[in-house]
């Protein structure tokens, strides 16, 4: 669907903790003296993402999935299909500093202007070249011409003609005159048209843009959709006067075999410029880092859950906030593993005022602990952002359900 945005506010991107600088500092500080080891992985990506609202009413509500020509939406606290094809749209749009765990390989990215079919010049050529027209006109007067001349003959045998039969041949074979004289004319003369190609594409009035691209995914992606925002300049207007327009699509379920994508949309004034453009993935409303995502950092373990941190200070100055999960990565493996009931189960986990988990129980009073060793080990591994009371950290309890994790 394509839709207009309106146009970004002016001066840097509203990111809710400018901590860019700090965790680059962070990730060039040297290693502590020691033996030599091998360096952490770092599983973790920070980039520069984006938001998409849509307006309802007098709220901004936020996109949640795409379904074909409909954005799903949460509004008033629950999901709802939102149609684009019914009329305009208020979109907004924000960037964000995020977090994101595996990266989405994005390969062979291309942006291009593009002609629509019918403004197209070599289709245009094809459809309308006049020397194939020319040639056919000719094919069908001679043909018509020896016709009549055929029938005069066979007339001739069993008498004289009639004035009506020699006016019929007179007449075909006029037509075939005219055709052959056609056929010498410029005007059917199929280089002349193709000059005229050359020159029509020599003007690039392109009014589409094609966006392709190879998508794969190290774990699979049920339902991903992408959203691209671009920006573009009318011929002859201003250097500054830049339009922008966004468009977002459902894709198939992604897995680790590269699939190609290709999206060709036209609607775009004819001679446009083509100034930047910015592709964002997103699953079930949560957006993915990609290998073409702006900024990008990776991150440790450790680093990843300093920013967690950090962010969930600053968003939460003065408030009090329940102990809640944070940074987990759960096991591919985990519903061979765990039951029915322990996949849908709440537990009890006391977490200490820096987010790190001390024991993990089956009951409110965190008086029964978990004794299967798997389950225990998957939800010790959780790191949590503590418990606020006034926006100060202190030890608390998180619930944990393990369905809603993944």
């Amino acid at each position: 669907m394509r839709m207009p945005l309106p146009p970004p506010a002016p001066g840097k991107p509203q990111v809710r903790v400018p901590l860019w600088g700090v965790l680059l500092a962070l990730a060039a500080c040297p290693a502590p003296a020691g033996p030599a080891a091998a360096p952490p992985p770092k599983p973790y990506t920070l980039f520069f993402g984006a938001d998409l609202d849509i307006q309802q009413g007098k709220e901004f509500c936020r996109v949640q999935d795409v379904a074909g020509d409909t954005l799903v939406a949460r509004v008033d606290g629950a999901l709802r299909p939102i149609p684009t094809n019914a009329g305009p749209v208020n979109l907004r749009l924000h960037q964000a500093l995020k977090l994101g765990g595996t990266t989405v390989t994005i390969a062979k990215l291309k942006a291009e202007r593009v002609y629509t079919p019918g403004n197209d010049p070599v289709r245009k050529f094809a459809r309308e070249q006049p020397g194939s027209a020319g040639l056919a006109q000719y094919d069908i007067a001679q043909g018509k011409a020896l016709e009549s001349e055929m029938n005069a003959s066979i007339g001739s045998l069993s008498g004289p003609l009639s004035p009506q039969v020699q006016a019929g041949v007179q007449a075909a074979e006029a037509a075939a005159d005219q055709a052959r004289t056609q056929m010498n004319a410029a005007v059917y003369d199929p280089s002349e048209y193709a000059i005229r190609m050359q020159n029509e594409l020599a003007k690039q009035e392109f009014d589409a843009i094609e966006i392709t691209f190879d998508v794969s995914a190290p774990t699979p992606l049920p339902h991903p959709y992408i959203v691209i925002v671009a920006q573009y300049r009318e011929p002859d207007a201003p250097a500054g006067a830049v339009h922008n327009w966004i468009y977002a699509q459902a894709l198939d379920p992604i897995d680790r075999a590269p699939r190609a994508v290709t999206i060709n949309r036209g609607g775009f004034p004819k001679g446009f410029e083509l100034q930047s453009y910015q592709l964002h993935l997103y699953d079930r409303g949560r957006e993915l880092a990609t290998s073409v995502a702006d900024r990008r950092l990776p991150l440790t373990r450790d680093e990843a859950f300093q920013y967690v941190v950090l962010d969930y200070f600053a968003s939460h100055k003065g408030e009090n906030v329940p102990a809640s999960p944070a940074l987990f990565q759960l096991p591919a493996d985990l519903r061979t593993h765990v039951s029915d009931a322990q996949f849908t189960q709440t537990f009890y986990v006391t977490v200490t005022k820096n987010g790190l988990p001390t024991a993990a129980y089956l009951d409110p009073d965190c008086r029964q602990k978990i004794e299967d060793p798997y389950l225990q080990s998957v939800i010790l591994d959780i790191r949590f952002t503590p418990q606020l009371d006034q926006g100060r950290p202190i030890g608390g309890v998180a619930l944990v359900k393990l369905s809603h994790l993944l």
